[in-house]
Parts: C-alpha cells; structure tokens; sequence
C-alpha cells in the first residue's frame, strides 16, 4: 500500500481528500500519512494514520451524485447507533458537515468476501447482529424497499438512464410483490440495508461487525434476510437454516417473504446501478453490474414457484 503525506497528492481523488483531511479541526497541524482502502461502489475511501498514534481511521468521502440516494445525516445516525449497540466501529464527528464520515480502523478482522459466508459461525454472527440492529430504536430514516425501488426507477427515467425492455413487466410483478406483502402486514424494523461481502469484518473466531451504513433504514426485517441470502448465493437449504437460525424456526410464510425479498433486493440494485451509470464518476462497470441484478431477479420472478410465494407470503 503506497502511502502518501499531507501536501503531496497529485491526482483528483488525493486532491479531494486533502481537502477534506485539511478540514479536520482535531488534526490541525498533525503530521499524516493517507493511502487509499479498496473496494466500494458508491465513495472513495482511505486510510489515514497520524505521527504518535498506534491506531489509523478510516475515512469515506461521498462519491459524486450519492445524496440523489443517501441521506448522510441519517446514515451517521445509523452508524452512530451500531456503535452504541456494539456492531460497528467508532464513529468520529469530525467532518459530518461535509458528509464525510471517519470511523477507527478496524484492526485483527479481514473484510468478508462470499466466501466466508460457507462457514456457518459465520452466518450465525451475522444473524446475532441483525438481530442486534433490528430490535435497536427505529431509525430516523424510514425508508422500505419499495421507497427504495420507486425512487431509483424515477430518478433513472430523469436521468434518461437506461432499463431493459422486459422492465414493464418486471415493473407488473414488483407491485404484485408490494400488493402481498403490505396485505400480510410489514414488520419495519432499523435495518442494514446493504449485505455487500466487503460491509462484514469477520475475527478468526467467526465474529462479525458490520460497517457501512449509508443505506441504512427502517425496513421490513425480511429484507434484510433476503438481500443477503442473494448476495451471497445461499442454497435453499442454507436460506432455510438462516431463517431458522434468525427466527428460532422455518415457517413457509417467512421463507416466502425471504425469498419475494431477494427478488426486490436485485431490483433495487439493479436500478440504483443504472442511475449511477449515468452520474457517478467511479472507475465501475455499473451497466454490467445492473445487467447482472436484473437476470438475478428474473431468476426467482420467472420460476413456477412465484406466484405461490406472493400467496404464502
């Protein structure tokens, strides 16, 4: 990792986070070191040590045209209150104004990848933490997924981003979807919002913390369950065992609900992706990446099991 001092950045990204390190009143006049922290989608993000301290932070600074779709005064609210409850690292105010946040670096734990989620301890910490987040104090921020979706499919069409030519369709069964679940009752509970591998720091032990909250949000519980099972490609049976292992037993109307949830979590993220294809300057293939969410969603949308499960849901 090629670290660099205060004074010496000569790309935009170094120029930027200068900027913002300049800015950081508590540090003011510290000799420091930055260096960049891979992986992310939406920010940039950077590791930043100071002459006489052990430890380093973290620093996440917003990529271009991420307030369209994150509220960062409700995404520190979210970190600060997974601080309290012990399931995310510190949280430092020092740059809120910017919308910058800076949380310790997280030492002794690696960044999960999916395949770390083969390992049972690890899902069951996983499970132990959402459980954590889900009975905290709601969140100031409540948006569910079909907030989420309608938002991201106005803003795209704004946007003049592109949609697949099924999307009517697709569209059709979304608010089937939203029909079944709302007449079962939601259950809006703070959720997480956002399982990408690379938000789980795991010990050698299987522990988990969970960083990341910028997508944060009251949300149905059982999305939170099906976004991940998505994400990391669980088999039925391992979808069974998660939804066991997070309710205490399987009943068909929760696996259901988990599974019509995986499908709308690809819908969310497939047309989150085709908004950032049209707006964020991020070296990412967002095309590809929403391609992929929606083949996803097809994948469960299109299965003769559908429209059972809208009913058993």
């Amino acid at each position: 990792m090629q670290t660099k001092m205060l004074g010496s950045g000569s790309s935009d990204a170094e120029r930027e986070i200068e900027a913002v390190l300049r800015g950081v009143q508590p540090w003011n006049g510290r000799t420091l070191r930055y260096a960049p922290v891979a992986g992310g989608i939406s920010n940039s993000n950077w590791r930043v040590w100071l002459d006489g301290e052990v430890s380093s932070y973290f620093v996440k600074v917003p990529g271009r045209g991420t307030e369209q779709f994150i509220d960062r005064k409700a995404a520190f609210a979210a970190s600060k209150q997974a601080e309290s409850i012990g399931i995310g690292p510190r949280l430092y105010d020092y740059a809120a104004e910017l919308g910058v946040e800076i949380n310790d670096f997280v030492e002794g734990r690696t960044t999960c990848s999916n395949r770390d989620f083969l390992d049972a301890p690890v899902r069951a910490s996983v499970m132990n933490a959402y459980r954590a987040l889900h009975a905290s104090p709601l969140l100031p921020l409540t948006k569910t997924i079909f907030d989420l979706i309608d938002e991201h499919v106005e803003q795209v069409r704004q946007a003049g981003g592109k949609l697949p030519a099924d999307f009517p369709r697709l569209y059709r069964e979304y608010t089937r979807a939203r029909a079944a679940l709302e007449a079962s009752g939601l259950d809006i509970v703070p959720c997480f919002n956002d399982p990408m591998p690379g938000n789980f720091l795991r010990d050698e032990a299987g522990t988990i913390l969970l960083i990341d909250y910028e997508y944060a949000s009251n949300n149905d519980r059982c999305y939170d369950l099906g976004a991940l099972s998505g994400e990391m490609f669980f088999t039925r049976e391992v979808e069974e065992e998660m939804v066991e292992s997070y309710f205490g037993s399987v009943s068909p109307a929760n696996l259901a609900r988990v599974t019509v949830h995986k499908a709308l979590a690809d819908l969310k993220w497939a047309t989150w992706s085709m908004l950032q294809n049209e707006i964020s300057t991020l070296d990412f293939d967002y095309f590809k990446y929403g391609a992929w969410k929606f083949m996803r969603a097809r994948s469960v949308i299109d299965e003769p099991a559908w429209n059972e499960l809208l009913r058993s849901c």
